[in-house]
């Protein structure tokens, strides 16, 4: 089977996403392998006791993340597409280049909303990134 990796990260474009990745995968007879990266930081607070660990507040974000790629894999399985799903916590870039290598991957998946220049100067774009970095094909999805 070949695998495709699609990273999400949940936001307004996921949809859009999802349904381009489902239509490639069932072009070429691929599976989906979803990752979902966290941020390492992500039951850490700034107050005025300096910097404080919540873990609860890591464990619940978790849970919500893990049960969202829980619902998407199942509306890919719905389309009648194979689908798995990964979520690690650290940095986004290396991870997921990590889990294509791991995965044997053919390609990997991702949006653009065609912003460039000062944008990417504050924000920073994963899908330059991976397209840089990538040593399989990277299919970039138009997002509107």
């Amino acid at each position: 089977m070949i695998n495709i990796i699609l990273p999400v990260d949940f936001s307004d474009s996921t949809d859009q996403l999802i349904d381009g990745s489902i239509k490639f995968a069932k072009e070429i007879g691929g599976k989906l392998c979803l990752i979902h990266v966290a941020p390492a930081d992500i039951g850490f607070a700034i107050g005025d006791m300096g910097f404080q660990y919540f873990p609860e507040v890591e464990q619940n974000e978790i849970k919500e993340e893990l049960l969202r790629l829980n619902n998407i894999q199942q509306r890919v399985l719905a389309e009648g597409v194979d689908c798995e799903h990964l979520l690690k916590q650290g940095i986004a870039g290396d991870i997921i280049l990590e889990y294509a290598k791991e995965k044997n991957a053919a390609y990997m998946v991702m949006g653009s909303h065609g912003r460039s220049g000062i944008y990417d100067v504050f924000v920073g774009s994963l899908t330059k990134e991976l397209t840089r970095r990538s040593p399989i094909p990277v299919l970039v999805i138009p997002i509107h």
